[in-house]
């Protein structure tokens, strides 16, 4: 078990998707054969994580301007700019990206906005610099409107305001595509 329990840290940790609290389990020592049926359980925890929820092993997408149509997507406001691209789980902004400091009236109506922005503060995902809330990490949210609500600072259409180097928004490339 220890073993298990061991790789499977090493692994959350390599991923980052979440912050471990408790990330040191103490590995134990196995014959080859026996190391060999734990990938085997090993690989069976990876197939039946993404069926019970978070899965806390898949990395977060990186950023491939090819991956979708109009490649990386930008999301401006008050000098703010968040850098993203649409994956299967959603969306993710891209480290270094920056949020507006304050929040939005808006964001009062949006607790959702209110506890995911209060959220990646508290597990340093953003960070306060030069005025902005700067993302230390990539950080995937479950579509592109509440990606945009945390970098506008309040409730956002995320169709319409994150668009292409060529500013052609993202509802216009799903209906281009």
């Amino acid at each position: 078990m220890r073993y298990l329990e061991s790789r499977l840290l090493a692994e959350a940790a390599q991923v980052n998707r979440f912050t471990l609290e408790q990330n040191q389990a103490g590995g134990s020592r196995l014959p080859e054969s026996d190391r060999e049926d734990m990938e085997v359980f090993l690989a069976r925890i990876r197939q039946l994580l993404p069926v019970l929820g978070p899965d806390i092993l898949a990395p977060i997408a990186q950023p491939t301007a090819k991956a979708q149509p109009g490649g990386v997507l930008f999301c401006r406001i008050k000098g703010a700019e968040g850098r993203g691209q649409r994956t299967a789980n959603g969306f993710v902004v891209f480290h270094g990206s920056t949020s507006v400091l304050e929040q939005r009236r808006s964001a009062d109506s949006y607790p959702y906005v209110l506890a995911q922005r209060n959220q990646l503060i508290a597990d340093g995902t953003l960070i306060e610099k030069d005025g902005f809330l700067v993302f230390t990490k990539d950080a995937e949210f479950s579509s592109p409107s509440a990606a945009a609500a945390v970098i506008h600072g309040g409730s956002a259409n995320g169709l319409i305001v994150w668009k292409s180097a060529e500013g052609i928004s993202l509802k216009q490339l799903d209906e281009q595509a």
